[in-house]
């Protein structure tokens, strides 16, 4: 799986707008485990967004889907700063349907017994 956990500044005033254009998906694009678009509850303007994809690949697909292009152009025009995202690897977890492979399952369970 690929992840990836991204703050966005909005410009003031806008981060209701931002999160009604991140959240809101009739059509979620093939891929996508998990997108979930969060306030921070103390920066009036901060934004998190945390995604669970199959693979990168899929990821990189649905940037290019129109759709998905448009609401983010828009969502641009109320982001004053989107900071570096940062990359992981989820191995599972409750609503991804689907937990990492046995060999890490394996490991985690091993790990958590010592």
């Amino acid at each position: 799986m690929y992840g990836l956990i991204t703050k966005l500044t909005t410009v003031p005033g806008k981060r209701e707008a931002v999160i009604d254009l991140l959240a809101t998906r009739a059509n979620p694009p093939g891929g996508c485990l998990s997108y979930v678009a969060a306030r921070d509850p103390q920066d009036p303007d901060t934004v998190w967004v945390t995604e669970v994809w199959t693979d990168e690949a899929a990821h990189r697909a649905a940037l290019r889907r129109p759709d998905i292009k448009a609401g983010l152009t828009r969502a641009l025009n109320w982001i004053a700063t989107m900071h570096d995202s940062i990359v992981t690897e989820p191995v599972g977890g409750i609503g991804l349907g689907q937990a990492g492979s046995a060999a890490e399952t394996d490991a985690s369970t091993a790990s958590a017994d010592t």
